[in-house]
């Protein structure tokens, strides 16, 4: 069990102290990233007392502590799940070969890449939230809002150490550039795109926690493959925190949901929602049209000799590989994948290394569907027959076979003209982004009270009532 120090500048379970080159590169980096916080993090909300978890070690039955704490002075620490003994590269052309506790050289650029890659999202996702406080609809989302946001910075943290101990002046530039990239900023954006979209409102929020932080779930599980070991711990210790983002989205759509069924029902199932100040169905559905999409893109391209290259080397693998595959060398066999030809859809098979990022892509939707079918199931449950539905990977793609096409939601390929003459059907529209802005004008700071368009939770966090202040928010 690997000892965790947290009385010390920097929390940590990596022995820190006894590298004091190590420590003093990242004691340097602390108060640029401390600037960041303030600066890009939540607005208006630095000197409040929030009821946050802390992770004080890696033990999975008990490795948060929950307390009152100023953003600013979060213990962002650095944890690796612990070393499993005699690990191996469990995939690739490396299968069975010993994990590597050092950057092969050969490696060094591309293993870079993907530390800063994923690095670069952790940030990001804190400058595209950092003004939904100032709307929230209770302190209980205000407070898993900000959790969020502190462990998206422990992520950052997390790479930031991968970086500095593993890839010497490069990996302390590459930190730097962490902190000066920004979120759709046109001269220096973030690298992903879905990563410089707008998060300007709750809804948004919520489809991004579940649809974009589910996207890094099995982004992480694909590095917790890793032939390098650290990288393979710190994402491992990260999934940990991970999930907890994704509940927050999955249940906040539903509370959407469950309020605008309420809405519904007391209209007589024939009237606006909206004059009730809720947000209807088709217009919910354009946002995960929205965010769906964008968070595919995130998995790259359908057909990738990056992908393959990152399998054969043992860099990146599949997710769960050992538990659910049962060839690790994927050098036979193929993945079928419909290619767009002159105007219409070919299936084509793949020959499995290069589809790897649609394989991790096929797992992420078939995850994705799980929620959605949760959330018809209050649909049904309410007597309602509208369903909502994930659009067809084709639908609004940047990235990969599909960006340079047109489809509807169904799949159907069309003409450019029509998917722009028809996009305010399928994706939230300047009439939705007004509206549902407009119902986050004033925001709930009230213990225990809940914006009209959202049902309260099941339950409050870690056995409070829902009513607890998990927010001190002065006024």
């Amino acid at each position: 069990m690997s000892n965790v120090v947290n009385d010390t500048r920097i929390p940590n379970n990596v022995d820190l102290a006894s590298d004091k080159k190590l420590q003093r590169a990242l004691e340097q980096w602390q108060p640029k990233f401390v600037d960041w916080w303030v600066e890009m993090g939540p607005e208006g909300f630095q000197k409040d007392d929030v009821w946050l978890r802390t992770a004080i070690s890696v033990e999975s039955d008990g490795w948060a502590h929950f307390d009152y704490v100023k953003m600013p002075e979060y213990r962002w620490g650095i944890f690796l799940a612990d070393q499993v003994p005699n690990r191996k590269i469990g995939f690739g052309d490396n299968l069975g070969q010993p994990v590597w506790q050092e950057v092969p050289g050969e490696h060094r650029n591309t293993l870079r890449r993907l530390i800063v890659t994923q690095g670069d999202t952790e940030p990001a996702s804190v400058e595209q939230q950092r003004l939904l406080g100032q709307t929230c609809p209770s302190l209980y989302d205000l407070r898993n809002l900000f959790q969020v946001n502190v462990e998206e910075g422990r992520h950052l943290w997390a790479m930031v150490y991968l970086l500095h101990s593993h890839f010497g002046r490069d990996g302390r530039e590459e930190a730097e550039g962490l902190l000066e990239r920004r979120s759709g900023n046109p001269d220096k954006p973030r690298i992903l795109g879905a990563f410089n979209e707008p998060c300007q409102n709750w809804l948004s929020f919520f489809m991004f926690t579940f649809f974009t932080d589910r996207d890094g779930k099995y982004q992480l599980l694909a590095l917790a493959e890793s032939g390098f070991d650290p990288l393979s711990r710190t994402t491992r210790f990260m999934l940990t925190e991970e999930a907890h983002h994704m509940f927050v989205g999955e249940t906040g759509v539903m509370r959407v949901i469950e309020r605008t069924a309420q809405l519904m029902k007391e209209a007589g199932f024939s009237g606006d929602v909206r004059k009730l100040g809720g947000i209807d169905l088709p217009t919910i559905q354009k946002y995960l049209n929205l965010w769906f999409t964008l968070s595919l893109d995130l998995f790259g391209g359908e057909i990738s000799s990056n992908a393959a290259a990152f399998f054969a080397h043992g860099l990146k693998g599949r997710a769960h590989e050992e538990k659910e595959f049962d060839d690790h060398v994927a050098l036979e066999g193929f993945h079928a994948i419909d290619v767009p030809r002159d105007g219409k859809l070919a299936r084509e098979d793949v020959p499995m290394r290069n589809a790897m990022n649609e394989i991790l892509r096929d797992s992420y939707v078939a995850d994705c569907q799980r929620g959605v079918d949760k959330w018809n199931r209050v649909l049904e449950a309410a007597g309602i027959e509208y369903r909502l539905k994930l659009p067809s990977r084709r639908f609004h793609r940047h990235i990969g076979l599909y960006a340079d096409v047109s489809a509807t939601p169904t799949g159907e390929l069309i003409g450019k003209e029509e998917f722009t003459r028809r996009r305010g059907e399928w994706l939230p529209d300047a009439a939705d982004e007004a509206y549902v802005q407009s119902l986050m004008t004033k925001p709930v700071y009230e213990a225990g009270k809940m914006a009209n368009w959202l049902a309260p939770p099941a339950r409050g966090i870690k056995g409070k009532a829902i009513e607890f202040e998990y927010v001190r928010h002065e006024l």
